[in-house]
């Protein structure tokens, strides 16, 4: 079993930066990809892929078009814990944020089988 559990979220206005924090424990090494998503509260949407990253290929990252070159994925194996940091947050950004393990490396959320309870971000015009 793998535990995770993120802080971090809070309000900021459009322009500032956020970074999350996730951290892990349990059986950690069993799980090699943490993954980041997460879920605007309007009717309809789905939980979205944000980025991950994978001790698969040496650490590779991989981000969500909608916010490849503002997020930036990190992983302290040190501390066990994976973070996110957002720079140039908009109100788009607005959303419950999770963080997931998986055993490998994918934006599919259905191959993530450990979760996090999330922490919420919202961005003010």
């Amino acid at each position: 079993q793998v535990q995770l559990v993120e802080s971090g979220g809070g309000l900021v206005q459009a322009g500032d930066s956020l970074t999350l924090s996730c951290e892990a424990s349990g059986r950690t090494s069993s799980r090699r990809t943490m993954g980041w998503f997460r879920q605007r509260q309007a009717p309809g949407k789905e939980r979205e892929f944000v980025a991950y990253i994978t001790d698969n290929n040496g650490g590779r990252t991989y981000y969500a078009d909608s916010v490849k070159g503002r997020f930036t994925v990190s992983w302290d194996h040190a501390k066990n814990t994976a973070y996110l940091q957002m720079n140039s947050l908009g109100p788009e950004d607005t959303a419950l944020y999770y963080c997931a393990a998986s055993w490998v490396a994918t934006a599919t959320r259905s191959l993530y089988d450990y979760w996090g309870p999330g922490t919420q971000v919202t961005v003010s015009p």
